[in-house]
């Protein structure tokens, strides 16, 4: 299992570096020089903004989990919500179509103390929430620039589809929280249907799964309704999070040196909104290649020659900066978390002298390795599912 595992994600790893580099390299190539020589005469300190820039939209991220998590165990911290999250973007980050984030989370969740119904509710609201919030964001921009750039650029009908998408899945959300009996009602059929086909097994049981998850769904959306404080600090913490993410080009541009003013903010935060419309068409990992390409395409036209420049830091910074810390996290979390697990792990007796009065120096510990990413199944079992629970539906989220 684990081996197959491992090449799993070693493929996807392998498939966004590949996809990347050709990306990259089209989009660079006209302007190469011009490039590394913006990039290079960039100060220090406006570099390491924004590369803080990217790692601080997670740390909202976190903010959005911790303020959700208190309603399941006080005392929660951002400290932990911030693991949440970068884990969250680690495994989204190299899983097709951002769908391997909740499992990561759900097993980072059961060890900081919340079971594992309250963090899969915990998600479903974040997911929510979240979506919401975007398509009330993006509408508004919609509205202030989609018809500027319409007869600009032929690709700007592939951002309105990407558009409609996201406002079916919205939609969909909602209309289950109002009429829960007709999609119960509905996948009840579906199930039997696919069960006639031998694509399911014991249909009877997957009909019963998915009215419990659709009950615990539509209850989460209730809570949500009955708590409009929290509601309201999470919406304004999603927005903070989506405009830190839309406006990075913008922040990229200006410590390149790009001469761009405040007229071309809201531009660029369009923009920005149009490329996250547009990566719904794109399953690969981080939405590979067609971010860039699309990104591209969109941004030319204020950018300029610069346009690669942008692309390189605004990618690194929202991106792969994101997944390789997460990954430290995640690898330092679970390290952690497995040594507590250890029935010889006392952290109170470390280097406290003896019987003797000789003190004693730790125990040789093993190598400091990156564990292995794990399967959606195992990390289902090690957050204590039960078989039956396994098979529900995990809300997923737009790849960013």
């Amino acid at each position: 299992m684990h081996s197959n595992n491992n090449k799993k994600y070693i493929f996807n790893v392998l498939l966004v570096i590949s996809v990347t580099i050709i990306a990259m390299y089209f989009a660079l190539k006209d302007n190469f020089k011009a490039i590394l020589k913006a990039i290079a005469s960039m100060n220090i300190f406006s570099l390491l903004l924004v590369l803080a820039w990217g790692l601080g939209i997670n740390v909202v991220i976190g903010l959005g989990y911790t303020l959700l998590a208190r309603k399941c165990r006080s005392g929660y911290t951002l400290k932990e919500g911030t693991i949440v999250a970068f884990v969250g973007t680690f495994f989204a980050g190299i899983t097709p179509s951002s769908t391997g984030g909740q499992f990561g989370q759900i097993y980072v969740l059961k060890k900081q103390g919340i079971g594992y119904s309250d963090g899969l509710s915990l998600l479903w609201a974040d997911f929510i929430i979240y979506q919401t919030t975007m398509m009330i964001y993006v509408t508004l921009l919609f509205v202030l620039r989609f018809t500027h750039y319409v007869n600009m650029n032929a690709w700007i009908w592939l951002v309105g589809a990407g558009y409609l998408v996201n406002v079916v899945v919205i939609a969909a959300l909602y209309t289950i929280a109002l009429f829960p009996k007709v999609y119960i009602w509905g996948s009840a059929k579906v199930v039997k249907i696919l069960g006639k086909l031998h694509i399911l097994k014991d249909p009877e049981r997957q009909a019963e799964i998915w009215a419990s998850k659709m009950a615990g769904f539509t209850q989460e959306i209730k809570t949500l309704a009955d708590d409009k404080k929290l509601l309201l600090q999470v919406g304004l913490v999603n927005m903070a999070r989506l405009t830190l993410y839309f406006s990075l080009p913008f922040v990229v541009a200006l410590s390149l040196g790009i001469k761009v003013g405040v007229s071309d903010f809201i531009d660029m935060l369009a923009l920005s909104s149009f490329v996250t419309m547009a990566n719904c068409f794109v399953p690969l990992p981080g939405a590979s290649g067609g971010t860039e390409v699309f990104f591209t395409m969109l941004f030319q036209g204020i950018l300029g020659k610069l346009t690669g420049a942008v692309l390189l830091l605004w990618r690194f910074s929202s991106y792969y900066l994101p997944v390789i810390v997460g990954a430290l996290v995640f690898l330092f979390f679970k390290n952690h978390e497995d040594a507590k697990d250890d029935p010889h792990f006392h952290p109170e007796l470390k280097n406290h002298p003896d019987s003797s009065g000789k003190s004693q120096p730790p125990k040789e510990q093993p190598e400091n390795r990156l564990p292995a990413p794990q399967s959606h199944e195992d990390l289902q079992v090690k957050a204590g599912m039960e078989p039956a629970d396994r098979m529900a539906i995990s809300p997923g989220k737009p790849a960013s």
